[in-house]
């Protein structure tokens, strides 16, 4: 294969996967979105989150990794709701509507920044006790 017939199959198949990424978020999307965003100061962050059953139900943390965002649990939160959790979908640093407070702080995708997130977030929202899932 010459070098102008591997740009050719690779810009090709590059097309492809990206109309299949379309596709695919196009039908998440239909099958179910948040509606409601609330924003709370946790840490270094303004995170942005979904919060979503009953207030002294089971917290139930979802995490979504990348490239997704919360949308990935628009069908699945809803029914852990209706089993009576309190389901949370926070957009993870560098996500959605989630913010750095300051221009100043580092910005650290580690998985150790993320977790103390996660724990100024349940602080913030009064969490002592949670279940977390993730992909």
């Amino acid at each position: 294969m010459n070098r102008l017939s591997l740009v050719r199959y690779t810009s090709a198949v590059a097309l492809g996967l990206s109309t299949l990424w379309s596709a695919a978020v196009c039908a998440a999307e239909d099958a179910g979105a948040f509606d409601k965003i609330q924003q709370i100061r946790a840490g270094d962050l303004n995170i942005g989150y979904v919060d979503i059953g009953p207030r002294d139900g089971q917290p139930v943390i979802l995490l979504h990794g990348w490239p997704y965002d919360i949308q990935s649990y628009a069908q699945v939160a809803p029914a852990l709701a209706q089993k009576g959790y309190r389901v949370i979908v926070p957009y993870l640093r560098g996500y959605g509507t989630t913010r750095f407070l300051s221009a100043g702080t580092p910005r650290n995708g580690q998985p150790s920044a993320m977790a103390a997130d996660i724990v100024h977030l349940m602080d913030a929202l009064n969490i002592r006790q949670a279940d977390l899932a993730g992909f």
